[in-house]
C-alpha cells in the first residue's frame, strides 16, 4: 500500500476510499455475473480506473481478468478490455513522471509481470490470443507481450522458447498487414530477440530476413521511417554474435540485397534526422558481417561478396562523395576499414580508388590529409587512423607501396605522397598527429622484415646547410636532446608514439638494431630514463624506454663491439639493476589503458589524452615481455650454453632433414615400383583376357574343321556310289608334295628324338654302372640323376606327343590319298575339291593361331617374371629401410645407456677412492702402519694358500 500511496500520492482519503471500494464492486461482478454483459461492463470500468488505481487494481482484478481471457475467449471486446487492463497494470504509458516515481512505477510493473508469469499457461494463452484476427483483440495481446518481455525478458523468452509453434505466431505478425500490428511485431521481436541465441536462430529460420528486407525496401530504404530503424535494429539482434544467422543471411544472397541502401545521389543536402539514424544502422549492419571479432572464415567469405556484389565499391562512393554528415562519414571509414581488413583483393580495389579531385588523389592520401590535420574531428582522425591500419592489415604489397613512398628515388616533389604526410604529422607540433602518424607508420613494417630494412634509406633533410639524417635518426634525436625533448617531445603522447614506433621498427630486424646503437648517445639515454624516478605520468615512458633497450639486448647480433649483448646487460647491472629494469618493464602492462588498447582493433579513446596505445603494439608487448626478462637474467655461460645446445639440435635437425629425404626418395621409388606393378598387371590381365579370346576361336575354328571334315567325307562316298566323274580342283599333285614333305620332316624329327633317347639310355646305364662307387660320388650324383631321369620322362612324352601326332597326320594323309585316288579314278564333284580347299584354308589359320597362341604365352611368362622381380625388390625396399631405423634407434639407445652407465660407474670409482683415502689418513692420525695395497694382496694371497693347504691334509 506504501507503494500505491506514492504513484497516487496526494489523494484525499475520501475518494481513495471510494475508489477502493469500487475495484471492489467491480471485481465481484466479473467473478459472479452470469450475463456476459455484466461481466463486459464490469471489465470496461476496470480499465478506466486501471491507469489511476494502478496498485489496486493489479492486486484485486488480475486473477479475474486471467479467467476472463480464459473462459470468454469467444468476445472479442472483452477480451480487448481485459488485455488493455493487464497491460496498464503492467506497463505505464505516462511519460512526465518523475525518476523516483517512475523507478517505483517500474518495480511495481516487475512485481506484476512475476505474478502473470508464474503460471506458464498464462503465456500460453497469449500466444493463443495472438491468432485472433480481431484488432481489438490481436493488438493489446502484441502489447502486452512486449511489456512483459521488457519487465522479465529471460523468464518469457524461456516459456515461448518450449511453448509449440510460440516463435512461428510471432513471425505471423510481420505478415498481417495492418501496419499498426506489424510495426509492434517488431518492437516485439525485438525484445524477443535480445541476448538469446537459440530464439535468433528459429526467427531467422522462419524467414525473416527475407521479411524484413521487403519493409525496409517497401518503406523506401534509407528515406524510410522510423519502421526501417525498427527493422534494422532486430537484424543487428539477430546477426550479431550468431556465427549461424551472418552464414545464413550470407548463403542466403542477402548481402547483395543491401547495396542499394547505399546509392546517396549527387545532392547530398538536407539529409533529415531519420535518414541519417537509417543509415548509420545500416552501415553498422555492414560492420557486424565483417567483424574481427567473427571466425575468420566467416568475414573473409562475407567481405568476397561485398565486393563481387559492388558494395564495396559503393561505400567507397559515399565516402569520397561531398555533402556527407561528419557521423556517416566517420561511420563509413569505419565500415570501410573492416571490409577491407585482411582482404587482399579488397585492399588492392581500395589502393585504386581516388578521390574526384582535380588532379585526382588516392583516397588513402586524401584521408592521410584529415587524419594529420589538427582541425579535423577527433573521431574522424581515429577512424582515418583504423582505415589505414586495416588496408595495412596482413598487406605486405601494401606496405611496400608506403614504404616506397618515402624512399629517394620514388619522391616526387609534384605530388604530395603517403609517406610525405607521414613524416610531416610525425614531426609536427601537434602531438596528437605524431602519436597518428608513428602508429601508423609502425603498421607499415608491421611483421615485414623487408620494410624495416628499408625504411632504414630514408634520408630527412632537417635543414639548409647541414646534411640529411636517417629516419631512425632523426626519431631517436628527439627523443635524445634534450632541447627537442623541451620543444617537441614534453607531452608524454609524442613520446609514447615514437616509441612505439622504434619498438616495432627495431624488433626481429638485426640489422636495424645495429643502426640504432651505432648511435652513441641512445643507450646513455634509455638507462638514464630507467633509472630516473619520474612521477606518474612518465611511469609509462620509462616502461617503454625498457622495452626498447630490452630488444636492443634480444635482438643484437653482437656485431657492434662496445654493444654486445653481455656489455649491455652489464651496463644494465651496474647502472639500473635487473630487478629495477623488470620492474620498469612490468609499468606498460599495468598501465589502465594497455588492457582496453587489446581489446579490439579499432582505436576508440574517449579523449585525445587516452590515446596512448596501439591494438597491435599490445601483442608485441604480450611476445617480447617474458623472452626480455629471461634474456636480461641470462648470464654468458648459460647463453653459450643455449648456442652450443641450438648447434646440437641444428645438427640432430639436418641429420633427421638427411634420414628423411632419404625416406622420401624412397617411397617415391617404392610408389613408382607399385605403379609399375600395377600398370603391368593391368597389362597381364589384358593378355590373359586376349589369350582366352583366341583359345576360344582356336576352339571355334577346330569345330567347324571337323563339321567340314565331315561333310567332305560324306560327298565323297556319295560320288563313289554314283560313279559321277568330275575333275578334282581341291588337291592338286603341288599340294601332295608338300604334304609329303612335311612327312619327311616329321619322320626325321622322330629319327631325332629317337636318337636322343637312345643316348639318354646310354647315359642311364653309365650312372648305373659307377652306382658301386663310394658312397660321397653317390651321394654327389643323386641329384643329377634324379634331374636326368625327370628330363628323361620328359623326352619320353614329348617323343609320345609327337608319334601321336605323326600318326594323326599319317593317317589324315592316307584318307586324303585314298579319297584323291578315288576322285582321279572316277568322276569328282566340285563340292569336294571346295570342301579341300576349305580344309587346307583352316589348316593354315589353325597354324597362325596356334604361333600367335604360344607367342602370348612367352609374353605372360616374360611379364609374370618381370612383375616378380619388382616385388621382391620392392620388399627387399621396405625391409632395408625399416632394418635401417629399427638399427639406428638402437644404437642410439645403446650409446646414451653405456654413456650412462660409464658415468654411473666413474662417480662409483671416485667415491670409492675418496672413502679408501680418507680411511688411510684416519689410520695415520691414529697411528696405525699402514701397508701398501700389493702387500695387503700378497698377504691376503697367503693366508687363502695355507688355508688351502690344511684343508687337503685333513682330507687326507
Amino acid at each position: 500500500m506504501n507503494i500505491f500511496r506514492g504513484i497516487i500520492g496526494g489523494q484525499p482519503a475520501g475518494p481513495q476510499h471510494t475508489g477502493v471500494e469500487t475495484i471492489q464492486k467491480l471485481c465481484d461482478r466479473v467473478a459472479s455475473s452470469t450475463l456476459l454483459e455484466d461481466r463486459r461492463d464490469a471489465v470496461r470500468a476496470l480499465k478506466s480506473l486501471s491507469k489511476k488505481y494502478r496498485m489496486e487494481v493489479g492486486s484485486q482484478a488480475m486473477d479475474h481478468l486471467i479467467r476472463i481471457l480464459q473462459t470468454d475467449s469467444a468476445d472479442s471486446e472483452i477480451l480487448g478490455y481485459a488485455l488493455d487492463t493487464i497491460y496498464n497494470i503492467i506497463c505505464s504509458d505516462e511519460e512526465d513522471e518523475q525518476e523516483e516515481l517512475q523507478k517505483q512505477v517500474d518495480d511495481v510493473g516487475a512485481q506484476f509481470t512475476e505474478r502473470f508469469i508464474q503460471d506458464p499457461e498464462n503465456i500460453t494463452l497469449l500466444l493463443t490470443l495472438l491468432e485472433e484476427f480481431d484488432f481489438h483483440v490481436r493488438w493489446p495481446a502484441v502489447k502486452l507481450l512486449t511489456a512483459l518481455l521488457k519487465n522479465q525478458c529471460a523468464q518469457v523468452q524461456g516459456i515461448i522458447l518450449v511453448s509449440p509453434m510460440g516463435v512461428s505466431r510471432l513471425m505471423d505478425l510481420l505478415a498481417d498487414s495492418r501496419e499498426v500490428i506489424r510495426n509492434d511485431g517488431l518492437l516485439l521481436l525485438q525484445q524477443l530477440t535480445k541476448s538469446n541465441a537459440a530464439i535468433q536462430k528459429i526467427v531467422a529460420f522462419e524467414n525473416a530476413f527475407e521479411r524484413l528486407l521487403d519493409i525496409i525496401t517497401e518503406e523506401g530504404t534509407s528515406d524510410g521511417g522510423i519502421v526501417v530503424e525498427d527493422c534494422l535494429l532486430l537484424l543487428l539482434n539477430l546477426l550479431k554474435n550468431n556465427s549461424s544467422n551472418q552464414n545464413f543471411f550470407k548463403e542466403g544472397s542477402y548481402v547483395q540485397r543491401m547495396k542499394p541502401w547505399f546509392e546517396v545521389g549527387d545532392d547530398n543536402a538536407g539529409w533529415s534526422a531519420q535518414k541519417v539514424t537509417n543509415l548509420h544502422y545500416m552501415l553498422q549492419l555492414v560492420r557486424v558481417l565483417v567483424s574481427p571479432v567473427n571466425s575468420p572464415g566467416a568475414t573473409a567469405s562475407c567481405q568476397k561478396a561485398m565486393f563481387q556484389c559492388g558494395l564495396l565499391q559503393q561505400l567507397c562512393t559515399i565516402l569520397m562523395a561531398t555533402g556527407v554528415p561528419a557521423d556517416i562519414l566517420t561511420e563509413t571509414i569505419n565500415t570501410v576499414s573492416e571490409v577491407i581488413r585482411g582482404s587482399q583483393v579488397n585492399q588492392d580495389y581500395f589502393a585504386s580508388v581516388n578521390a574526384p579531385s582535380n588532379p585526382p588523389r588516392p583516397a588513402i592520401v586524401v584521408l592521410l590529409m584529415s587524419m594529420v590535420n589538427e582541425r579535423q574531428p577527433f573521431v574522424l582522425r581515429c577512424a582515418v587512423l583504423y582505415c589505414f591500419q586495416c588496408f595495412l592489415y596482413k598487406n605486405q604489397k601494401g606496405q611496400g607501396e608506403i614504404v616506397a613512398t618515402l624512399l629517394p628515388s620514388t619522391i616526387d616533389a609534384n605530388s604530395i605522397s603517403a609517406g610525405q604526410l607521414l613524416c610531416g604529422g610525425l614531426f609536427s607540433a601537434d602531438s596528437l598527429s605524431n602519436w597518428c602518424a608513428a602508429v601508423a607508420l609502425a603498421h607499415a613494417l608491421q611483421d615485414n622484415l623487408t620494410q624495416k630494412e628499408q625504411l632504414l634509406r630514408v634520408q630527412l633533410a632537417t635543414s639548409l646547410g647541414k646534411p640529411p639524417v636517417s629516419l631512425l635518426q632523426q626519431c631517436t634525436n628527439i627523443l635524445s636532446q634534450g632541447d627537442k625533448i623541451n620543444r617537441r617531445g614534453s607531452k608524454v603522447q609524442t613520446r609514447v608514439g615514437l616509441l612505439m614506433l622504434l619498438c616495432t621498427w627495431i624488433s626481429n630486424c638485426p640489422i636495424a638494431v645495429t643502426h640504432f646503437l651505432h648511435n652513441q648517445e641512445n643507450v646513455p639515454f634509455l638507462t638514464a630514463q630507467i633509472s630516473e624516478n619520474l612521477g606518474e605520468d612518465e611511469r609509462l615512458v620509462q616502461g617503454l624506454c625498457a622495452l626498447l633497450l630490452g630488444i636492443c639486448i634480444y635482438y643484437n647480433d653482437n656485431s657492434l663491439e662496445n654493444c654486445t649483448k653481455d656489455k649491455l646487460k652489464q651496463l644494465i647491472e651496474k647502472r639500473i639493476g635487473k630487478e629495477n629494469f623488470v620492474e620498469k618493464l612490468g609499468f606498460i602492462t599495468k598501465h589502465e589503458l594497455y588492457s582496453r588498447a587489446g581489446q579490439k582493433p579499432q582505436p576508440i579513446f574517449s579523449t585525445p589524452e587516452h590515446m596512448l596505445f596501439d591494438h597491435e603494439f599490445t601483442k608485441l608487448v604480450k611476445e617480447l615481455e617474458g623472452v626480455i626478462t629471461k634474456a636480461v637474467h641470462k648470464s654468458s655461460e648459460e647463453e653459450k650454453k643455449e648456442e652450443e645446445v641450438k648447434k646440437t639440435l641444428e645438427q640432430h635437425d639436418s641429420i633427421v632433414t638427411q634420414y628423411k629425404e632419404l625416406i622420401r626418395e624412397q617411397d617415391a621409388q617404392i610408389n613408382e615400383l607399385k605403379a609399375q606393378v600395377a600398370s603391368m598387371t593391368s597389362q597381364s590381365e589384358q593378355m590373359q583376357s586376349t589369350l582366352t579370346q583366341q583359345l576360344a576361336q582356336i576352339q571355334q575354328h577346330k569345330d567347324q574343321y571337323n563339321i567340314l571334315k565331315l561333310k567332305l567325307g560324306k560327298t565323297g562316298d556319295q560320288s563313289a556310289s554314283q560313279g559321277e566323274g568330275a575333275h578334282v580342283n581341291g588337291l592338286q599333285s603341288e599340294e601332295l608334295s608338300q604334304l609329303r614333305e612335311e612327312m619327311e620332316e616329321l619322320r626325321r624329327q622322330h629319327a631325332q628324338l629317337q636318337a636322343q633317347l637312345a643316348d639318354k639310355d646310354t647315359l642311364i646305364h653309365s650312372l648305373k654302372s659307377e652306382a658301386a662307387s663310394p658312397a660321397d660320388a653317390a651321394a654327389a650324383g643323386a641329384s643329377d640323376n634324379s634331374e636326368l631321369l625327370k628330363e628323361l620322362e620328359a623326352l619320353r612324352a614329348q617323343v609320345q606327343s609327337q608319334s601321336a601326332d605323326i600318326t594323326q597326320l599319317q593317317t589324315e594323309k592316307q584318307e586324303l590319298l585314298r579319297r584323291s585316288e578315288t576322285a582321279e579314278s572316277g568322276s569328282g564333284s566340285v563340292d569336294g575339291g571346295a570342301g579341300a580347299a576349305k580344309v587346307a584354308e583352316l589348316e593354315t589359320r589353325l597354324a597362325a593361331q596356334s604361333a600367335e597362341t604360344q607367342k602370348l604365352q612367352e609374353e605372360r611368362k616374360s611379364v609374370s617374371a618381370s612383375r616378380a622381380a619388382l616385388e621382391s625388390e620392392l620388399a627387399s625396399a621396405t625391409s632395408t629401410v625399416a632394418i635401417l631405423q629399427a638399427e639406428k634407434s638402437k644404437l642410439q639407445q645403446d650409446v646414451t645407456e653405456s654413456k650412462k652407465e660409464q658415468d654411473d660407474l666413474l662417480m662409483l670409482l671416485a667415491d670409492q677412492d675418496q672413502k679408501i683415502h680418507s680411511l688411510k689418513q684416519k689410520l695415520k692420525d691414529l697411528g696405525e702402519p699402514i701397508d701398501d695395497e700389493d702387500d695387503l694382496d700378497s698377504k691376503d694371497q697367503s693366508e687363502e694358500d695355507e688355508d688351502e693347504e690344511e684343508e687337503e691334509e685333513d682330507d687326507e
